[in-house]
């Protein structure tokens, strides 16, 4: 037995076996509750009495909803059933439905509209935005065959609906005569979208008014897919778009400004001998303008023409003289030595990196260090993959958002560092930023002993016999000697180069600059196997 009550619906009691147990989007709460603001509860929610209170079996959304809505009194059904059969009953009630097709969607928006109800009271009532409902509607400019079709589930992408119902009905129907699905197949709207896809200019690319457009037949169009709140028109006439987009450029040059000629693929092409300015223009530079081929904005491009040089009163008469110059000193390092340095600078430096302390303000400048270094394409030889740091990375973000743990973003700093800082003696260098932040973490103590006969034989005479004496080493009449003795003096404890530590020297503090080797300016002399000393020395 059934009957039909109105109550309050904040007398009901939720079931507490209720089978839907996980929350509800907050918006689908919000639209059920405009709809029933707007219509009222088209079904009433069922009810069982059970210890004198009413017991919701099924319509629990709806009460509560309702409840929300600050509606007082609501119709409900009390149904005799017992415990098993109510819970039958909630659960086909929340599981055994089918949700309306788009196109069903369409159908009943137009047949509201024919009912005098307009597309803002069908949005309220439904709690959509307006947008969504001219969305639908656009299944009105659809070739019917299409529409049976997706009336059976079988729907493209917004996208591809969009491109669709930009195409005239006799164009819709021409292409759905070679795409139109076989029986039990699905169709393929990529294919039918491709075929009926018109070129669009935005209107926020549009520097013209509406008199140009006018003149040049530039009609825009609304986008219903695009985000609420961004303004989506367009056109689809694009030479009229570019004539009048060219027109308003012609008319609105800015002083010193020209128009640029361009070429076969839409580039800019600039005067002979000028030169592109990607900086900051200066006061004699010229700015000049074209219109981008893609999108239709209007791009500037700053070039600098060569200054004239104006020809002497009278040529000056050549000296014949010969000036001779002085023997270019031998190096103390060589090219070899140079590279052995780098290689043990910078085992030392990521050493340090990993272990040292370091606080975070100073990790921080590290890191602008590191990346402002040299070696741009960042490659410091300890790269363990193409993805390696993007993999460190990874370690700090998730979901784009980056970890608020200080342990993480300490230890993913200090391996980027590892990754990026270098100073082998190649492209890889990172130049002064190493030196300095080598300096900083405290590598040089990490720098192990050069006191060997391996690097010492990268030194020149002079160089050797230099350390030797500060060194309080003998000097030896052979070189090869004067190593060995150095190697002795030195056995048990540590020696480093003086060349060969992080600190800068005095003439590179003043440089501003690392020395870094380069194989088109070096003295030839310093190739790999020249120890920078006569051998016969020996």
């Amino acid at each position: 037995m059934t009957e039909l009550r109105s109550v309050d619906p904040r007398t009901l009691t939720p079931d507490p076996e209720n089978p839907r147990r996980a929350p509800s989007p907050p918006e689908m709460d919000a639209q059920l509750r405009a709809s029933i603001l707007a219509i009222g509860i088209i079904e009433p929610p069922v009810c069982r009495e059970k210890n004198g209170n009413l017991l919701i079996t099924a319509g629990a959304r709806r009460v509560e909803q309702a409840i929300a809505a600050g509606l007082a009194a609501i119709d409900v059904l009390v149904r005799e059933s017992d415990d098993a059969t109510a819970q039958m009953e909630s659960l086909s009630e929340n599981a055994v439905r089918a949700p309306m097709t788009s196109v069903d969607i369409w159908r009943a928006i137009e047949r509201l509209e024919k009912l005098d109800w307009t597309e803002q009271a069908i949005a309220d009532a439904l709690a959509l935005p307006v947008r969504t409902i001219r969305r639908l509607k656009l299944l009105a400019r659809i070739h019917p065959p299409m529409l049976d079709v997706m009336n059976r589930g079988d729907m493209p992408s917004e996208e591809q609906l969009r491109t669709i119902a930009a195409a005239t009905l006799e164009e819709q129907a021409q292409v759905w005569k070679k795409h139109k699905p076989k029986k039990n197949e699905e169709t393929e709207w990529y294919g039918v979208a491709h075929a009926l896809s018109k070129r669009r200019m935005p209107f926020s690319a549009a520097k013209f008014d509406d008199a140009l457009a006018e003149k040049y037949g530039v009609a825009w169009h609304d986008d219903l897919f695009v985000p609420a709140g961004e303004d989506g028109r367009y056109t689809t006439n694009v030479e009229g778009f570019f004539g009048a987009q060219q027109e308003w450029l012609q008319n609105n040059l800015p002083e010193r400004g020209v128009l640029l000629p361009q070429d076969e693929y839409g580039q800019p092409t600039l005067p002979h001998k000028a030169e592109k300015i990607w900086g900051k223009p200066g006061r004699h530079d010229t700015t000049g303008h074209y219109l981008d081929p893609q999108s239709g904005e209007v791009r500037t491009v700053v070039y600098r023409m060569p200054s004239e040089n104006k020809p002497k009163a009278g040529k000056q008469k050549e000296q014949n003289t010969t000036e001779v110059l002085p023997r270019k000193p031998r190096p103390d390092v060589t090219q070899k030595g140079s590279a052995v340095i780098g290689d043990l600078r910078t085992d030392a430096l990521h050493e340090a990196l990993r272990q040292n302390e370091i606080d975070d303000i100073t990790l921080v400048a590290l890191l602008v260090l590191a990346l402002g270094g040299n070696n741009v394409s960042v490659q410091s030889g300890a790269s363990e993959g193409a993805w390696d740091r993007d993999t460190i990375r990874d370690t700090i973000v998730a979901a784009g958002v980056i970890t608020a743990d200080p342990a993480a973003v300490r230890s993913a700093a200090r391996e980027m560092l590892v990754r990026v800082l270098s100073c082998r003696d190649n492209m890889s260098n990172s130049g002064i930023g190493a030196r300095v932040a080598g300096e900083v973490v405290g590598a040089t103590a990490l720098l192990p002993t050069m006191a060997t006969d391996e690097f010492l034989s990268n030194l020149s005479r002079q160089a050797l016999e230099r350390e030797a004496a500060a060194n309080g080493v003998r000097v030896e009449a052979r070189v090869k000697d004067t190593r060995a003795r150095f190697v002795q003096h030195f056995t048990g404890t540590t020696w480093h180069y003086p060349g060969a530590l992080f600190a800068l020297t005095a003439e590179e503090r003043k440089k501003g600059l690392a020395p870094a080797f380069d194989p088109n300016t070096s003295d030839p002399s310093t190739a790999d196997g020249d120890d920078g000393y006569d051998e016969a020395a020996d």
